[in-house]
């Protein structure tokens, strides 16, 4: 029934523009708007939530209940395990565990981050940053899940690179199961229906990777230089797409190499700087709060007003923004996760949830606190200040930070903006590229990074607020799918968590549960054996 309801919904919306004159742009805004109003309506955010909810609840609270083992086996061991951090061999072309963090953090944090949050905070009000901290608290478990059936699920290319990601475990998961022998049909169907959602994961993959991984990232990119320093767009774009063809067309090892590198420097400096904004205005802080508590619940203001635009704009932009940002529900950071060489899927599974807790619970709130405590939002009423009623939304982070530092504050974003959206850029092109290699083999990924490049000059001149609205489709599309795999598989994800749990806290001697199949099951637990991963 939703099918049949977006396609009459489509339907329609397009009938009625054939009987209008508009220009291609207006149909495809409108076309857009129609599906994405269905995407992203409630179902799709009860979906997501209920979701996290869900593996939350099954997991025994694992985000919780095991802080300090996910805490000490993430970013706790990097100064402190060498397998954490060693690059692999020359012929090995897996990455580090902290490699795959990194991609995938460079993929998640960008736009969302900081345009996101700005976005979320204008039209949702101060209460949509606490309806991100809800998606990404109950979203590390679904990060933690797909992360752990991609391990599980994945297997080794020709080229004998790790191939894993939603449409893996959709296509041997969810299309695995056998049906009772009273009725073996239900086997064949669901092995069918496991493979039609994997290819369409798989297409929505690539589409989305050229709006959330591409189109918006740059887009946002070109108008930060424009208004820091005065670079043309086609300017930007053309210096982009140079950097990109030499980055990109490299391979995942070369994109690993940059973003391990990049994105802690840049998540550091991007952190002090904001913390200096938020100590500065220190008294702030307090009221910033009340403001998002307020918000959320669409509690009255001293003036009698409400907090921004209502709890239901403050619910709805909060969960876009924070899926997003954080991406958990979507199935594309596992894609990178999946090439990690990692042996456990646990281990994977909580380097999941550490990737969510940076993103959002740190990187947003701190850009959160950063535009409310620095006068740019009026915490009366939710609104932007008089004096900063004509900034937009992707430039409002940037007068924030000028509050302290002038002129400096809108180029310091513009420069992280710069970083954090490339290296976006660069996680999706990986994404894309592996969903292209399941749809068409490995041979035929070198044209998808060529087109993917070359498309990067598109998005510096693409309308931003169209760049954005299809980058929101494309993520509700690639959603349904994917949490479709991830609930089907929930007996699995328990058994894989209790087995870790049982071995590793509990000290019992069973069998490790790494993958789906005997080759690969057989080769990791002896390195397991070998003392590889302690």
């Amino acid at each position: 029934m939703p099918c049949i309801s977006l396609f009459y919904t489509v339907l329609v919306q397009s009938g009625k523009e054939k009987r209008e004159k508009m220009s291609f742009l207006d149909w495809l805004t409108n076309l857009n708007s129609s599906i994405n109003g269905f995407v992203w309506g409630i179902p799709m955010l009860i979906l997501l939530i209920g979701t996290g909810i869900f593996m939350t609840i099954l997991t025994k609270v694992f985000q919780i209940s095991h802080l300090k083992t996910w805490w000490t086996n993430t970013i706790g061991s990097v100064f402190t395990n060498k397998h954490v951090t060693k690059h692999t061999a020359k012929h090995d072309k897996s990455i580090s565990q902290f490699q795959s963090l990194t991609t995938a953090l460079a993929a998640t944090i960008g736009t969302g981050n900081i345009v996101g949050v700005a976005a979320a905070i204008a039209v949702g009000g101060p209460g949509a940053i606490f309806w991100m901290w809800i998606v990404a608290f109950f979203g590390m478990m679904t990060n933690y899940s797909e992360n752990i059936l991609g391990i599980y699920f994945r297997r080794k290319n020709k080229y004998g690179e790790w191939s894993g990601g939603a449409m893996y475990y959709l296509q041997d998961g969810l299309g695995g199961y056998k049906g009772s022998k009273k009725a073996a049909w239900t086997g064949s169907l669901l092995k069918w229906v496991g493979k039609i959602l994997a290819i369409l994961f798989a297409c929505f993959c690539i589409l989305a990777s050229f709006g959330i991984g591409n189109a918006s990232q740059i887009n946002s990119i070109a108008a930060n230089m424009d208004a820091a320093f005065g670079i043309p767009s086609w300017v930007v774009g053309l210096v982009l797409l140079a950097i990109g063809a030499l980055i990109i067309l490299g391979g995942l090892k070369r994109v690993a190499s940059v973003t391990e590198k990049v994105v802690p420097f840049m998540a550091v400096l991007y952190i002090i700087a904001a913390l200096v904004v938020i100590c500065v205005n220190g008294a702030n802080v307090g009221p910033a709060f009340v403001a998002i508590f307020k918000g959320a619940f669409g509690l009255k203001a001293v003036g009698g007003g409400i907090v921004g635009g209502g709890i239901a704009l403050a619910l709805t932009y909060g969960m876009k923004r924070g899926v997003f940002s954080n991406e958990a529900g979507l199935g594309s950071s596992v894609m990178v996760h999946s090439n990690s060489n990692v042996k456990e899927p646990v281990k994977q599974g909580m380097w999941g949830i550490f990737e969510v807790f940076a993103d959002t619970i740190i990187v947003c709130t701190l850009t959160a606190l950063v535009v409310l405590t620095s006068g740019v939002i009026d915490l009366n009423t939710g609104a932007k200040a008089a004096a900063f009623a004509n900034a937009s939304d992707s430039t409002l982070v940037g007068q924030a930070f000028g509050t302290l530092f002038g002129n400096f504050g809108p180029a310091f974003v513009a420069i992280a903006l710069l970083f954090f959206a490339f290296s976006t850029v660069l996680g999706w092109s990986h994404y894309g590229s592996k969903a292209f290699e399941y749809l068409f083999g490995e041979k035929a990924t070198i044209g998808y990074k060529i087109f993917f490049v070359l498309f990067i000059f598109v998005g510096a001149t693409m309308d931003l607020s169209l760049a954005w609205d299809i980058s929101d489709t494309f993520n509700g599309l690639m959603a349904i799918p994917n949490l479709i795999g991830v609930l089907s598989l929930f007996p699995l994800v328990y058994k894989i968590t209790k087995n870790y749990v049982d071995r590793k806290i509990k000290h019992k001697e069973i069998e490790p549960m790494i993958s789906k199949f005997p080759d690969i099951q057989k080769m990791q637990a002896e390195a397991l054996a070998r003392g590889e991963e302690e």
